[in-house]
């Protein structure tokens, strides 16, 4: 699990690379909140959305894309798992998971630019830090 230095230390480095205000949340492998952080100028909103892309992540321990790629062609089933998981399941692009030595650690997500660079934040913010978005 991610301590809590190392979920500031991500998020530092995804400020560092993001392209446009943004928010940026750090979850544990059990999808629970370590840091949350919404940079000036990012929507009161994005806060929530990278909350819900970063436990995506972390549930399924994939890119928060890989499960807006499944669940395309099945928009009713991913209603239900939003709807179940009391709106915590966000099949969007802009999260990514955060492995060492091929352990899930967490996820990082993001919100306030195109899910592209959301993801590329996330991504770089894990590469900066010395660890891994796949395990």
């Amino acid at each position: 699990m991610l301590t809590l230095d190392q979920a500031r230390g991500l998020i530092a480095a995804a400020r560092a690379a993001a392209a446009v205000p943004m928010a940026f949340a750090v979850m544990d492998p059990g999808g629970h909140l370590l840091a949350l952080e919404r940079m000036d100028g990012a929507s009161w909103i994005t806060a929530d959305v990278a909350q819900g892309k970063a436990w995506t992540s972390a549930a399924y321990g994939a890119p928060s894309d890989a499960q807006k790629q499944k669940m395309a062609p099945m928009p009713n089933f991913a209603q239900a798992l939003t709807a179940m998981t009391h709106g915590r399941y966000t099949p969007q692009t802009g999260a990514v998971p955060v492995y060492r030595d091929g352990v899930l650690l967490g996820a990082i997500g993001a919100s306030g630019g195109t899910g592209d660079q959301d993801e590329a934040a996330c991504a770089a913010a894990v590469e900066a830090v010395g660890l891994q978005t796949a395990g």
